[in-house]
């Protein structure tokens, strides 16, 4: 009987039942109770990303514990940072953070979207329609609106030698963001930054190959790119030369230090004699250390750990600078940038696994002489660095927060170059079609294809009220003009342009971002109103 969740006892006509232990201390949800708590904490968490819709779109202010300060509009960022409870709200939260690692962007879209299905789910719900038949209805739906985006989406010209069309992809992207006031010179950065790395024989971007460095001080617009390595270190002595040319440089593993046993030891040293025995072992380690690199052609020194003054000053000595406590991903990224091989022991010093670089040089900012280390010209010129500036901590992490969905939406293009038309016109496409499915289907899943149409529509509404303009009449206007023209581009003009048309505007999405976005929030929903029973410990619960 050890399944038995408790303990079996009798009635007076020896019927059994399950006492279950310390069911008093625990509180519980069923049926409808359980979905209506789950819908309001996921539509609560939705509608605090409603306003963050958007190139007008508002940021939130997020203080950590320890005081830290964030300010974003990035979606996934904004629930990282929520201090959120709910087992339901958490599922909003990974939802936007699956979009954020699977694309990069659309993860504010994706979570508005699924707190809107919700929404229509509850008016379902209350009219007395089983939760399993609106959750296959929206799944059908779903299905229906991801063939209607293949068949309005265009070809995208994926071209080295014209990248304006994927600057303007990525402008779509950056426009909601801190960055937008050097908005072109970012979407320019981050497209030569792909097309850099990017082999198109596999249609595929390695990330490792792309770095983004910060360093506060300096502008925005003072951002660059920079073909190769930016290390946020400097020569281990000052008097090491600033700038090197035809740079053979020996990355290393292995400290400048003399040997040690790897078990607990002890080392007595009696006599003056013993000592300086000692120092002459270890000043001849130092310099047999420094000549195996010297004899191996190497003109720098990468070590991964740091060495003491007197190491310092034989490298100065032997005129072989040198740059210490390089961490491991730059280790890494140095050797493939260089064409070297990381050396993990003394004793395997060659040329052969030298790297090459064309120039190093050691730059230095504002009056606080911060210097960091830029690695040019290598060997491997797929590796680059986008170096960014700006004038405090917190600019700069939003900056690199926009820069990486620039990234991931140009990185998308050259793996799948099908796109649709932003600012909610693929979403009023998709919701007309949706609806006029709807009327072909004689089961009852017709509400819940009528109300997946509804919820789609909450993209525009977003757009149109976070930008000041009436959001049903600009809505109710524009589908009017989709039905009417068969126009699947036009969309909510947010930038008051002066033309709904989003292909005049260049406000250009990924199919693959779109596709997902409905994907996924259809799937999160389906899996919250199969949810019937919730039972969890009580506050007492010890």
């Amino acid at each position: 009987m050890s399944f038995i969740p408790g303990s079996l006892g009798f009635d007076e006509f020896g019927t059994p039942f399950i006492i279950i232990k310390d069911q008093h201390k625990q509180r519980r949800l069923t049926g409808i109770d359980a979905l209506k708590s789950h819908i309001m904490a996921a539509r609560s968490i939705a509608k605090t990303l409603y306003t963050s819709l958007g190139p007008k779109g508002l940021d939130k202010m997020m203080v950590s514990s320890d005081g830290e300060v964030t300010v974003t509009n990035d979606g996934a960022t904004i629930l990282n940072l929520m201090d959120v409870d709910h087992e339901i709200a958490k599922l909003m939260v990974q939802l936007s953070q699956s979009q954020d690692n699977e694309i990069g962007d659309g993860t504010t879209g994706v979570v508005v979207i699924a707190g809107a299905l919700l929404e229509q789910a509850e008016h379902l719900l209350d009219q007395g329609i089983h939760p399993i038949r609106i959750a296959d209805g929206f799944e059908l739906a779903a299905q229906s609106a991801c063939k209607h985006l293949d068949s309005i989406a265009d070809s995208f010209p994926v071209d080295i030698n014209n990248l304006e069309p994927l600057i303007k992809t990525a402008m779509t992207t950056l426009g909601s963001k801190i960055v937008n006031k050097c908005h072109r010179q970012m979407a320019e950065i981050a497209v030569n930054a792909v097309i850099a790395v990017a082999d198109f024989d596999k249609r595929d971007v390695n990330f490792e190959l792309i770095k983004v460095q910060g360093k506060e001080g300096g502008r925005l617009e003072d951002t660059m790119l920079v073909k190769g390595v930016v290390v946020d270190k400097d020569f281990s002595h000052p008097q090491m030369p600033k700038e090197l040319r035809n740079v053979h440089l020996a990355v290393l593993t292995c400290p400048f230090e003399p040997p040690k046993p790897k078990t607990k030891y002890k080392l007595d040293v009696a006599s003056v004699e013993d000592y300086r025995a000692l120092r002459q072992f270890e000043q001849d380690t130092f310099n047999d250390m420094v000549k195996k690199v010297k004899d191996a052609g190497a003109t720098l020194a990468i070590c991964q750990w740091g060495f003491d003054d007197e190491a310092n000053h034989l490298l100065l000595k032997h005129e072989l600078p040198a740059v210490r406590w390089v961490g491991g991903p730059e280790i890494e990224l140095i050797a493939i940038a260089t064409g070297g091989r990381i050396i993990p022991r003394f004793e395997e010093v060659s040329k052969e696994k030298l790297g090459y670089a064309g120039k190093v040089s050691e730059l230095s900012f504002g009056t606080t002489k911060d210097k960091m280390l830029v690695i040019e010209e290598c060997k491997n010129s797929r590796a680059v660095t986008i170096f960014i500036r700006g004038g405090n901590k917190m600019i700069i992490e939003e900056a690199k927060r926009s820069i990486h969905d620039a990234l991931c939406v140009v990185r998308n293009l050259v793996q799948d170059n099908r796109i649709v038309y932003g600012g909610g016109a693929a979403e009023i496409s998709c919701g007309i079609a949706v609806s006029t499915e709807a009327d072909k289907i004689s089961s009852i899943e017709q509400y819940a294809y009528r109300a997946f149409a509804d919820a789609l529509e909450s993209v525009p509404l977003a757009l149109a009220e976070n930008s000041g303009l009436s959001p049903i009449d600009t809505l109710t206007q524009v589908r009017a003009r989709q039905i009417k023209e068969n126009n699947p581009a036009l969309g909510i003009d947010c930038m008051l342009v002066g033309t709904n048309d989003m292909k005049e505007q260049n406000v250009i999405e990924t199919l693959h971002s779109k596709k997902q976005q409905i994907i996924l929030a259809a799937q999160l929903v389906k899996m919250i109103l199969k949810i019937d029973d919730v039972r969890v410990p009580g506050e007492n619960f010890d």
